[in-house]
C-alpha cells in the first residue's frame, strides 16, 4: 500500500453518492485495508491527485499512520498520527487525548534522522535506524522521537513533512491571508457546521484580542451577511474579517498618494517610495517590480496600477519590513581574519535547563547549531568504562558521552552555515580520557576536524571564515605553539592546567570567601595528552596576565577567556586597550558562574570591546538572547558580522566611553514613530481580558547611547491598536547600536506583562514606513 509515483488505473469506479461497507474484526487489519483501499478506490472528487496536493508522501500523511511514540526504553506507545487537510498541522491520538488530538505547526519542525537523540539512542537495539526520526521543535517545547511501522513509512513522513515545510516556505501574502484567515474561522465554527453565527462571532472577537462594541459588532456582521441567512459562509466570513481589520493608519498614507482613492498608479507609488521610503534608486523600476509582485488584480497589473490591497500586501512583506532585504543574506566581507568578527557563541550548550540540576542532552547542540550558532562548549570529565562525559561538573546536571556530542556537532554543524564551528572544549580528564576524546575527534569529524594550518607555512594571522569554511576547530589547551608543531618538536607535557575557562577559579578569585564553592569547585591541574594538544591549531586558550603582557608576548592564534565581572573590570579601567587586544586575537567572555539559573547578560557592553565570542545560554530566553538573535539575524544568519572598521585597525584607538574622540565621529538621529499593532498576542488566561498595549524602544550600544522611551498604553485593544507616538533617539556610534522594539501589557498594579519584541541592528534598518513583526 505504497503511494504509487502516477495515478493508478481505479479497480472499481464509484459516484460521490456511493458508499462500500467493510466488516472486520480485527482493527488493526482493518485500518491496514482501509487505508490500501484509499489509494484505490479514485472518486472524481478525491483530494489525492490534484495539484500541490499530488505529493505521494502527503498522500500518505493525510491517510495516516501508526507509529510507536518514544520516550524512554520503558515508555513505547502506539500512536495514531495523521496530516490534517490544511496541510499545515499534524496530530496523534491517544486514549488519554481522547477526541482532543494534539496538533503541530509544521513551520516550527525541523527533522532528523536515525538514533540521533538520546531516547532513540537508549532503544537502537530495538528498532533499526531507518525506522527511527526525530522531530525537533523550535523555542522550549520538547522533542517527538518516533519509530515508524518500516522504512519506507519513516522516509514517506521525513520527505512529506519537509515538503510541507517548504511550501509554507515559499507562500506567497495572498496565501499566507487566506490560510490565516482560514484559521480563524475554524476556531470560531464551533460547531462545525461551515458556518458561523453571531455568537460564535462574539467569541471569534474576544479570541482574537478585540472588545469591540456590540452593536458595531451586529452591524458588521449583518453587513457581511449577503445571503441573510443569519450565518456567515466562508465569503462573507471573508468580507466579515476585510471590513473588522480595515486598516484605517494605511488606508490614510495610500489616499495621500491616490488620485482616485482606489488606486496608485505607478507614478504615484514612485511618489510614495520616493517621499515616504526615501528611496533614490532606480524608483522607476522598483515600482514596476513591485506592482508585478504583490498586485492581486490582473486588471490592476494590466493598467500599471496598484489596488489597496496590493499596498496592504507590499508594506506586510519581508521588502517592506524595518530589515533591509540586502543585507538578509550574506553582505560582508568574509575573508578577514577571525578575530575581525562577532561570532555567535554558546555557553554550556549541553543544558537544557539551570545549572545545577538540568538536563544535559545533545539536542542543546542541535538546536544552537541550527540557530546558526559557531562556537560551542564542551564541558569534559572522565566516565565509566574510560568514555569521557560531558556534564556541568561538581553538580547534579545529567551526564552524556562526549561522542555523541561530537557525533551531534558533526551531523549539524553545516547545516544552517558552512563556516566554521569551533568546539571549545572545557577539559578535566585523565591524560588516558584526553586520549579517547581525540581518538573520537579524529575518526568522527574526520577531515572536517582542522588539525593543521591551512598553506603549510608559518602564518602572520588568523585565516579567515572562508578559509575555514567547512572545518571545525578545536579551542583547548595546546603544548607549545604553531612554530613547534610545525617543527614536530611538541612532546607530552608534564603538568600544567589542562583547562583555563574553569568558572571555579573565576569564583574564587572574585569572592574567595565562599569557601563552600571553593571546596566543591577546583581547577583542574593535569598532563595534557599529545594527542588532544595536537587536535588544536589556531585556538589555544591561554591565562590572560595583562593587556601589556599581550602586546609583548601574545601570539594571534591564542584565545583568552574572561567571565562577565572580569571583562567589565577591563572595560572600565582599560575600554581603548581592550579593544586593541581584540583587533589582534580572540577573546571568550562567558557567564559568571553564579548565574546559576542560566540567566544571561546582555551581550552588547562585550561586544563594544570588541569581544568576539560572547558566550551566552542559549536555553535560556530573554533580553540577552533577543539582543544576540538581532545582531546575528543579518549576513545570512551565518554566525559571523563583520567588526566596524575602528574596531578592526591596529593603528585606531576606539575607547567606548569616548566615542566622540575618534575619527569619523558622525553621530546620527533614530526618529521611530510608533503607528499600529495588528492582531497582537492574549498573555492574561482569564478568557474575557484584553491587552493594554505599549510600545518601548529600547538602544543598546556604547554606554551613551544606551536609551529606552515608551508610547502610551491603549486600553483594551490588542486587535488594532493605534499610537501616532513619535520617539528620538541620538545615537553616537551607529555601527554597534541594536534598536529593541518590546510590547507589553500594561497593568498599573503590578509589573507590565511581555508580549513580545523584535531587535534589529541600526544598520539594517530601512527608513520609511515600514513594519515589524512580532
Amino acid at each position: 500500500c505504497r503511494p504509487f509515483k502516477k495515478r493508478p488505473k481505479p479497480l472499481i469506479q464509484f459516484e460521490s453518492c456511493q458508499k462500500l461497507e467493510i466488516k472486520i474484526k480485527h482493527g488493526m487489519f482493518a485500518f491496514k485495508f482501509l487505508r490500501t483501499m484509499l489509494y484505490f478506490f479514485i472518486c472524481h472528487d478525491c483530494l489525492f491527485y490534484t495539484g500541490s496536493q499530488g505529493d505521494d508522501n502527503l498522500q500518505a500523511m493525510l491517510v495516516g499512520a501508526m507509529m510507536r511514540k518514544i520516550k524512554s526504553r520503558n515508555w513505547k506507545k502506539q500512536r495514531y498520527f495523521k496530516l490534517e487537510d490544511d496541510f499545515m498541522t499534524i496530530w496523534y491520538q491517544s486514549k488519554k487525548a481522547g477526541n482532543n488530538p494534539w496538533k503541530n505547526d509544521l513551520i516550527d519542525l525541523i527533522q532528523q534522522w536515525g538514533h540521533q537523540s538520546e531516547v532513540l539512542l537508549s532503544i537502537a537495539d530495538e528498532f533499526p535506524p531507518d525506522r527511527c526520526f526525530t522531530l525537533v521543535f523550535r523555542g522550549r517545547r520538547g522533542n517527538l522521537d518516533l519509530v515508524a511501522e518500516s522504512a519506507e513509512e519513516a522516509q514517506s513522513w521525513i520527505w512529506g513533512m519537509r515538503k510541507l515545510i517548504e511550501n509554507v516556505e515559499n507562500m506567497g501574502e495572498r496565501e499566507k491571508l487566506d490560510q490565516w484567515i482560514g484559521e480563524w474561522f475554524k476556531k470560531a465554527d464551533k460547531n462545525n457546521d461551515g458556518r458561523m453565527n453571531f455568537k460564535e462571532v462574539q467569541d471569534l472577537l474576544k479570541m482574537m484580542n478585540v472588545d469591540m462594541n456590540e452593536h458595531h459588532a451586529h452591524h458588521l456582521f449583518t453587513m457581511a451577511d449577503k445571503s441573510q441567512s443569519g450565518t456567515l459562509e466562508n465569503d462573507e466570513f471573508v468580507l466579515f474579517y476585510k471590513m473588522l481589520t480595515q486598516r484605517e493608519d494605511v488606508l490614510k498614507v495610500f489616499q495621500e498618494y491616490s488620485v482616485d482613492g482606489q488606486k496608485l498608479s505607478q507614478s504615484n507609488l514612485e511618489d510614495f517610495l520616493r517621499e515616504e521610503q526615501l528611496e533614490g534608486d532606480d524608483i522607476q523600476l522598483h515600482a514596476k517590480q513591485l506592482i508585478e509582485c504583490y498586485e492581486p488584480s490582473d486588471k490592476a497589473k494590466r493598467m500599471n496600477a496598484m489596488t489597496f490591497d496590493g499596498f496592504l500586501m507590499y508594506l506586510g512583506s519581508a521588502e517592506g519590513s524595518i530589515f533591509n532585504p540586502q543585507q538578509r543574506g550574506i553582505f560582508q566581507d568574509m575573508t578577514q581574519p577571525l578575530c575581525h568578527y562577532f561570532i555567535s557563541s554558546s555557553h554550556n550548550t549541553y543544558l537544557m535547563e539551570d545549572q545545577l540540576r538540568g538536563q544535559s542532552s545533545v539536542e542543546g547542540y542541535i538546536r544552537a547549531l541550527n540557530r546558526g550558532c559557531r562556537c560551542v562548549e564542551v564541558d569534559c570529565w572522565d566516565g565509566a568504562n574510560g568514555e569521557p562525559i560531558v556534564y556541568h561538573g561538581h553538580t547534579f546536571t545529567s551526564k552524556i558521552l562526549f561522542k555523541d556530542v561530537v557525533s551531534a556537532v558533526g551531523n549539524y554543524a553545516f547545516k544552517v552555515s558552512q563556516y566554521p564551528v569551533i568546539l571549545s572544549i572545557e577539559n578535566h580528564c585523565s591524560v588516558e580520557q584526553q586520549r579517547v576524546m581525540a581518538h573520537h575527534l579524529n575518526h568522527i569529524l574526520g577531515d572536517r576536524l582542522l588539525k593543521t594550518i591551512l598553506d603549510g607555512k608559518a602564518p602572520i594571522r588568523l585565516p579567515s571564515p572562508e578559509d575555514l569554511k567547512g572545518k571545525i576547530l578545536v579551542k583547548a589547551k595546546k603544548d607549545g605553539g604553531l612554530e613547534q608543531s610545525l617543527s614536530g618538536m611538541v612532546e607530552d607535557s608534564l603538568n600544567g592546567e589542562v583547562s583555563d575557562d574553569d568558572e571555579a577559579a573565576e569564583i574564587d578569585e572574585d569572592h574567595p570567601h565562599h569557601e563552600s564553592i571553593h571546596c566543591r569547585l577546583k581547577k583542574s591541574k593535569q598532563r595534557l595528552s599529545k594527542e588532544l594538544s595536537d587536535c588544536v591549531v589556531y585556538c589555544k586558550s591561554v591565562h590572560f596576565t595583562s593587556f601589556k603582557h599581550s602586546r609583548i608576548h601574545s601570539k594571534f592564534y591564542e584565545v583568552a577567556s574572561f567571565t562577565e565581572s572580569k571583562a567589565r573590570k577591563h572595560l572600565r579601567d582599560a575600554g581603548a586597550e581592550f579593544v586593541h587586544h581584540n583587533s589582534r586575537q580572540l577573546s571568550r567572555v562567558y557567564p559568571s558562574g553564579f548565574r546559576t539559573d542560566s540567566s544571561n547578560f546582555n551581550p552588547q557592553e562585550m561586544w563594544n570591546a570588541g569581544c568576539q565570542i560572547v558566550a551566552l545560554n542559549f536555553q535560556t530566553a530573554g533580553e540577552g538572547m533577543d539582543v544576540n538573535d538581532g545582531l546575528f539575524s543579518q549576513n545570512g544568519c551565518c554566525g559571523y558580522v563583520l567588526k566596524p572598521s575602528f574596531m578592526r585597525e591596529a593603528d585606531v584607538r576606539f575607547d567606548p566611553e569616548m566615542p566622540q574622540k575618534r575619527d569619523h565621529y558622525h553621530p546620527v538621529v533614530l526618529t521611530v514613530q510608533v503607528i499600529s499593532g495588528q492582531q497582537l498576542p492574549k498573555v492574561n488566561i482569564k478568557e474575557d481580558s484584553i491587552v493594554d498595549p505599549l510600545v518601548r524602544v529600547e538602544v543598546h550600544g556604547v554606554p551613551m547611547d544606551q536609551a529606552k522611551q515608551e508610547t502610551r498604553y491603549i486600553e483594551n485593544n490588542g486587535f488594532n491598536p493605534m499610537w501616532y507616538d513619535t520617539l528620538h533617539f541620538t545615537i553616537h556610534t551607529p555601527e554597534l547600536a541594536m534598536v529593541r522594539f518590546v510590547v507589553e501589557d500594561y497593568d498599573k498594579t503590578s509589573k507590565n506583562d511581555f508580549v513580545g519584541q523584535y531587535t534589529l541592528p541600526l544598520s539594517c534598518m530601512q527608513q520609511g514606513t515600514d513594519q515589524f513583526l512580532l
